[in-house]
């Protein structure tokens, strides 16, 4: 197996054991995407199969740098959080997806905590 190929059947591993645990919840998901460039987080109900609430380092108007920074991250965090009292949610599970939580995955989450998201 080539190192590219080993590497994203672990990610796909590590996805999938993180998303079973989060079903066990049955609270809103924080789900995170993170690319290259930029950052994405996201609201889900999966009970209902909607999403709530979005926010991208893509977004105008976003204090810090655009694209994949950590202070992007650490906006972007602040914005879900924002989003998440509009839409009158309180509590989440985060869904980090395959990634480690570390670096701009971290600073998000950290981010939405002081925005007042519960996880």
């Amino acid at each position: 197996m080539t190192q590219s190929v080993k590497s994203k059947a672990l990610f796909a591993r590590r996805k999938q054991r993180v998303r079973t645990h989060i079903k066990k919840h049955g609270r809103v998901r924080l789900s995170v995407f993170r690319s290259g460039k930029h950052i994405y987080a996201q609201l889900i109900d999966d009970g209902k199969g909607v999403t709530l609430a979005a926010a991208s380092s893509l977004e105008k108007g976003k204090k810090g740098k655009a694209g994949a920074t950590i202070e992007s991250a650490k906006a972007v965090g602040e914005a879900i959080a924002k989003a998440a009292q509009k839409a009158n949610v309180k509590e989440v599970v985060f869904d980090r997806g395959g990634y480690l939580f570390h670096g701009r995955v971290k600073a998000l989450a950290d981010a939405a905590r002081a925005g007042g998201l519960s996880f």
